[in-house]
């Protein structure tokens, strides 16, 4: 059995979605999280009727509902 932080450290350098507390689905390529669950992801964007670059961004923890692997 993993434990989610090991599954979440396998997902480094690949996509994942993360959707956060107000409704926005950001897509990017993690590079680095902590205990916390703070994610560092390059190449982000915002998802939805239309897409919005964000580049390298900072999710604090307690903002993500939950992540997921990238399509």
């Amino acid at each position: 059995m993993q434990r989610p932080l090991d599954v979440l450290g396998s997902s480094t350098d690949k996509k994942i979605i993360v959707r956060t507390k107000n409704g926005e689905n950001i897509v990017g390529t993690l590079r680095a999280f902590d205990s916390h669950i703070n994610i560092w992801l390059d190449d982000a964007e915002i998802q939805g009727e239309s897409s919005i670059k964000l580049g390298k961004v900072l999710i604090r923890g307690d903002s993500i509902v939950y992540i997921s692997p990238g399509q």
